[in-house]
């Protein structure tokens, strides 16, 4: 597995249809039976994925991004995309575990829904009814070249 930035958000973006600063993005966390890793080229909503396995422990619902920011980073020759962590309150334990967050823009539901990245963690988690804190990289969610 790895993380993937998906190709129909790379062409809704160059078509001005996603706007990482003004619209509703979203997270959700999938589980290891998720093929959200491995199919960037054949998705163009959520529904296209053949299993996305969302995580199913107690207190889940998808998080709403905040303070989502896109920045110029002239060192590096790329734009960042960051937001603020992302807090679930007592995450309980789903029936597999977790390993990645779908970021995607919301519409409306799962046929409309634009999937923008898969971000795989470092490694499984086993959520245990504590607090679970996504603490996205120092240079952001994305970096686009």
């Amino acid at each position: 597995m790895a993380s993937v930035v998906y190709n129909e958000f790379k062409r809704a973006s160059a078509a001005g249809e996603v706007d990482l600063n003004a619209d509703d993005i979203r997270l959700r966390l999938v589980m290891s039976n998720t093929t959200c890793d491995t199919e960037e080229d054949v998705t163009a909503f959520l529904d296209d994925f053949t299993t996305i396995d969302v995580c199913d422990g107690a207190n889940y619902a998808d998080k709403a991004l905040a303070s989502e920011a896109v920045n110029r980073d002239d060192a590096n020759d790329r734009a960042e995309f960051d937001a603020a962590d992302v807090t679930w309150t007592a995450l309980g334990v789903g029936t597999r575990t977790t390993v990645g967050v779908l970021v995607y823009k919301f519409v409306t539901d799962d046929t409309d829904h634009v999937p923008i990245a898969y971000v795989e963690f470092a490694g499984a988690v086993t959520h245990d009814g504590t607090n679970f804190t996504i603490q996205w990289n120092a240079q952001g969610i994305l970096q686009l070249a």
